[in-house]
């Protein structure tokens, strides 16, 4: 459901707040973090496609050739084309930008794409998931399907409302050099949102 809040629009799933329009600088620095552990990166798939500010930080790097973005609802989709276009027509018009509708779990079992850098935010976190298909993504074999669309070098960013560090002991079990960025919020709510970020190995 989209629903307006006087000048902001709001995302929620089951009845569970996900998004909204007021911030997006955690969205913002999934992106940013990732593109600055993976300097020239050239290919770039966001999971989730949201109220579009991890797309919009996206299509400022210049040295992107490819964006793909991986959405699961259709009605989100279908909402940047009415009440948000505004906010993302611009970039989802950029020639790079290609939109897929499906699960991203889905998606990457069966494409044979590769990416510079993987950005995950389809929901509120390993440890809050709103659809329980979603706690797949953060189980090990999620990771290691996403570990092994990286092209070397490659890195896997993953957003989260909370820091978790069974999900930090999961990454480590799959990547390199994992860390997590913490972003503060200015609707603070008691604790900042958090990238986790790791490098494929080998």
């Amino acid at each position: 459901m989209l629903r307006q809040v006087g000048e902001h629009h709001e995302v929620v799933s089951n009845g569970v707040f996900l998004m909204d329009t007021r911030d997006g600088r955690s969205e913002r620095a999934l992106v940013t973090a990732a593109l600055d552990a993976r300097p020239g990166a050239r290919r770039l798939l966001i999971g989730g496609l949201g109220v579009g500010f991890s797309l919009r930080e996206a299509v400022v790097a210049r040295t992107l050739e490819r964006i793909d973005v991986v959405e699961i609802e259709q009605h989100l989709v279908g909402w940047h084309a009415t009440h948000l276009r505004h906010l993302t027509g611009d970039v989802l018009a950029d020639p790079r930008v290609h939109v897929v509708v499906a699960d991203v779990l889905d998606h990457l079992s069966v494409s044979t794409e590769t990416y510079d850098v993987i950005c995950l935010d389809v929901e509120n976190g390993p440890a809050w998931t709103v659809t329980a298909a979603n706690t797949a993504l953060y189980a090990s074999s999620g990771v290691a399907l996403a570990a092994a669309a990286l092209r070397p070098g490659g890195v896997l960013a993953v957003w989260s409302a909370h820091r978790s560090e069974p999900y930090a002991g999961v990454l480590a079990g799959e990547l390199d050099d994992v860390r997590a960025v913490e972003v503060e919020v200015r609707l603070a709510r008691g604790e900042p949102d958090v990238v986790y970020l790791g490098a494929r190995r080998g």
